[in-house]
């Protein structure tokens, strides 16, 4: 099964469509309206055209910039997914710092990434961004655009320009070179270090609350279509 699919499985089981001899229509047409869905017999099984009676999944993905498996799952997996889904299947959460360290000198902290300062600044960048955006609907295009490019960490004024032209890249560059960013990278190290139990690698995914076996065997199939695995 696609990565992709997989992880619809996961979070939407009731999207999984089987074909109908009767339908006329092909089956990526069978959600386009709600006409179309009656006649296939498929309204049902199309998660656009109904409200979902469970409360929204609450999916919480603790990440690294550069990290290539992150990479991976955020743009191939999880925006493609969130893209499908009704808004308000799933509530998404992403803390960007990973296996970063932090420590306070002079008053001021200070961190050290895995795959170097370079990464540290992407995740400040984002953390900034998702501050200043507010919105996860806005903030989360744009990120999937950043992890999209040959740097996640160059690209942030082009990515603005097509997914949040409302947003000022100065604001967040301001956030990024001064004490806000510096806070907002702290509060994701608080966050991932609360986590129990304690996260092995990223990405590290969390569904509904505490780390779980599902949420475990989600992580092992994004890692096994990636040739990094894990960072």
């Amino acid at each position: 099964m696609a990565p992709t699919l997989a992880l619809l499985a996961l979070l939407a089981p009731g999207l999984v469509v089987v074909a109908l001899p009767a339908c006329d229509y092909p089956a990526h047409l069978w959600c386009s309206s709600r006409e179309i869905a009656v006649a296939c017999q498929a309204e049902s099984r199309c998660a656009n055209l109904s409200h979902p009676t469970a409360p929204p999944v609450e999916l919480s993905l603790y990440y690294e910039s550069l990290c290539p498996a992150c990479r991976g799952f955020l743009v191939e997996q999880l925006f493609t997914t969130w893209l499908l889904l009704p808004s308000e299947t799933m509530n998404i959460t992403l803390v960007p710092y990973g296996n970063a360290q932090e420590k306070k000198v002079g008053g001021k902290w200070q961190f050290q990434c895995q795959h170097g300062s370079e990464e540290c600044l992407g995740n400040m960048i984002q953390a900034c961004l998702m501050h200043e955006a507010e919105n996860f609907t806005t903030y989360f295009p744009v990120i999937f655009c950043m992890e999209s490019g040959t740097s996640a960490t160059k690209n942030l004024e082009a990515c603005l320009q097509v997914y949040a032209p409302q947003l000022d890249a100065g604001r967040i560059a301001a956030c990024v070179r001064g004490d806000l960013g510096a806070a907002l990278m702290h509060r994701n190290a608080q966050l991932t270090e609360a986590l129990d139990p304690p996260h092995q690698y990223v990405p590290w995914i969390v569904i509904n609350g505490p780390f779980t076996p599902v949420s475990r065997r989600s992580t092992r199939t994004s890692c096994r279509s990636r040739r990094s695995a894990r960072c």
